[in-house]
């Protein structure tokens, strides 16, 4: 399930917005003459600050009588609009360990807390919890926290009068984990998927009709880590901007999104992404566009009717083939909201415990040269696919061997559409006639599902109604 955010009005009103707005650039000019604070109390850690959590049986915690101090190094900026009333802070500018977030009424904050500003925090009257999966600073509200006022900011936030150079922590995407939230990162060598920015339906950060409060744009990487997800505001200033096309290296902050259900990265600007090659690690694809009509021969189809149910299928020539994880695609039925249609082919890896699941349907051979004018099309439907994915490959020269499918070389089937996080959940959706004439020799056509490394929250997608045809 991608930000549906029913509940995010209210959410924006109170604590825990992470991604939000400026919403005017008439800004008072910050007092520039200052000393280094006077604290006349302990300094702490971040890390200490958070450690707390443990000894409170409700998982919030509150500071009373310490006279402590938290220090720490900005590394958020609302200058761009992308982060509202909140400051995030690190440990230390280089090779930090810890970070946290502290709610603030404030509106802008970077003209006064800048990018790499050293602060202290006075954290008696404050309370710390976790939030949407992030730790987080403010003042007590019943079982949550609140904002810190404006009229106390002074009171509780002193400027340092040191300006760091903060150095992103480098890291790939399977990294990302609980004790990098709230640090400055750098991601090497990553691009947008080519859905998103390249031909002629290229979208921008946060400026899409489905994009309602937040925009969630897919980061692949070019190396061996699993994908990650960008999301910016749609009260950003560059949500209109479109994405980059190109491939390199993006600093953000890491967040969670609103439901804690997988790791955001959140930047302050686009000046923060870096894709300076033009060279995308984009696979092969087949383009030969989309038919009218289907053939009057038949090569292969299957409805899945006559699998029994909560079974691998492996009738009919298909290959089913668990490249990692434990999911295999199964036969399937479900009625009411999101009935499937009849009996369907079904995977997701929801609750498995698996760190990943890559899961393969593959067809039997199909030969192009003999069978000229050959079309494919099938129906998909998904049941809210959070960070989990659903592709549509080919391949030439797999050898037919299970267990060499991650060995061949397989492309995007690209003109074959394919259920989205943004469609309805109940509905099912035509891959449309796809043209498959503008090759030949033997092909394989693969269904292969990807699911997110946060595998507890990854919904499923369902499969119904293959046919390859030709004239």
């Amino acid at each position: 399930m991608s930000i549906k955010k029913i509940a995010f009005l209210n959410f924006l009103l109170v604590a825990f917005s992470f991604t939000s707005c400026v919403n005017d650039d008439n800004f008072d000019t910050p007092d520039l003459n200052f000393e280094e604070p006077e604290l006349g109390g302990e300094v702490v850690t971040i890390a200490s600050v958070k450690g707390n959590l443990g000894q409170s049986d409700d998982g919030i915690y509150s500071f009373e009588e310490t006279n402590t101090f938290l220090e720490g190094y900005v590394i958020s900026s609302d200058e761009g609009g992308n982060f509202f009333e909140e400051i995030v802070i690190q440990d230390k500018p280089e090779n930090p360990t810890s970070g946290i977030v502290l709610q603030v009424d404030v509106n802008p904050l970077f003209t006064t807390y800048e990018f790499g500003r050293k602060i202290y925090i006075k954290l008696d009257g404050l309370t710390v919890t976790e939030a949407n999966g992030v730790v987080q600073l403010g003042v007590r509200d019943g079982a949550n926290i609140s904002k810190l006022q404006s009229s106390l900011v002074n009171e509780f936030i002193y400027r340092s009068t040191d300006v760091a150079e903060i150095t992103p922590v480098s890291v790939s995407i399977s990294d990302f984990s609980e004790e990098l939230e709230s640090i400055y990162i750098q991601v090497d060598d990553v691009q947008f998927n080519r859905r998103d920015v390249l031909g002629e339906n290229r979208i921008t950060f946060a400026a899409e009709t489905a994009d309602e409060f937040d925009g969630e744009r897919l980061l692949e990487s070019c190396g061996d880590s699993p994908s990650a997800v960008l999301s910016t505001s749609t009260f950003s200033d560059f949500k209109s901007l479109l994405l980059p096309q190109g491939r390199g290296t993006i600093n953000a902050v890491l967040s969670r999104d609103f439901y804690d259900e997988f790791y955001i990265l959140a930047i302050n600007s686009p000046a923060d992404i870096h894709f300076d090659s033009n060279e995308r690690c984009d696979p092969i694809d087949l383009a030969c566009g989309q038919s009218d009509a289907q053939g009057a021969t038949i090569l292969f189809e299957d409805d899945f009717e006559s699998y029994n149910l909560n079974k691998p299928i492996i009738e009919n020539g298909w290959t089913n083939f668990i490249e990692s994880g434990s999911q295999q695609w199964e036969s399937y039925r479900a009625t009411g909201t999101n009935a499937s249609q009849g009996i369907s082919a079904h995977i997701d890896s929801y609750q498995s415990g698996d760190v990943s699941s890559i899961s393969w349907l593959v067809t039997p051979a199909i030969d192009l040269t003999s069978n000229p004018g050959a079309r494919l099309r099938f129906e998909t439907s998904n049941s809210f696919a959070d960070g989990s994915e659903l592709e549509v490959l080919f391949s030439k020269d797999w050898d037919g061997t299970a267990e060499n499918i991650p060995n061949a070389t397989w492309g995007i089937v690209l003109d074959a559409y394919i259920t989205r996080d943004t469609d309805f959940f109940g509905d099912w959706y035509s891959s449309d006639i796809v043209d498959l004439s503008c090759e030949t020799g033997t092909m394989y056509i693969a269904f292969k599902f990807t699911g997110n490394r946060d595998a507890e929250f990854d919904g499923a997608y369902e499969l119904d109604n293959v046919r390859i045809t030709a004239d």
